[in-house]
């Protein structure tokens, strides 16, 4: 990150709020520079089927032209007695433009998610994310999030 945007990252006052239609090609652009995936579809998708019901949050700062310009976003959803887990929250993504990264956006994403979480009255919250990917898992970490009870296995299919 360039000092501008680190400044910017630590100053830029960041307004939370529920994420809408019309913020999904902004969250997709995001999401695809972030993860090197174009996924529409699968945004588009997931927000058309359940998108009002799902805790969805969008971070906003001042752009440079003074609009208001995506910053992060957070999704998840309630599920429950998968496995035969009883109701928890999942985070789907939680993703914070890199240039901005730093400032507390992320962290602000993740409480207003776990509250969202809380008010739907589970008392755990869950993610899932790849063993390589020690940003994310350190991100998490720093949250209180561990390993938890379940192992994901997996088989490649022909």
């Amino acid at each position: 990150m360039d000092s501008a945007a680190e400044s910017r990252a630590e100053t830029a006052p960041v307004t939370l709020r529920d994420g809408r239609e019309d913020d999904l090609p902004a969250v997709i652009a995001l999401d695809a520079r972030v993860t090197g995936l174009e996924k529409e579809r699968y945004w588009r998708e997931l927000y058309s089927r359940r998108g009002k019901e799902l805790p969805f949050l969008v971070a906003e700062i001042a752009g440079p032209d003074g609009a208001a310009r995506l910053a992060g976003f957070s999704i998840g959803e309630v599920r429950a007695w998968e496995f035969g887990s009883p109701p928890c929250g999942w985070v789907f993504a939680l993703t914070v433009d890199p240039e901005l990264r730093l400032g507390g956006i992320g962290s602000r994403l993740m409480d207003a998610i776990a509250e969202r979480f809380r008010e739907a009255g589970v008392k755990r919250m869950r993610t899932m994310l790849a063993r390589d990917n020690h940003l994310l898992m350190a991100f998490f970490r720093s949250h209180g999030m561990m390993a938890g009870p379940y192992i994901e296995l997996e088989k490649e299919l022909d």
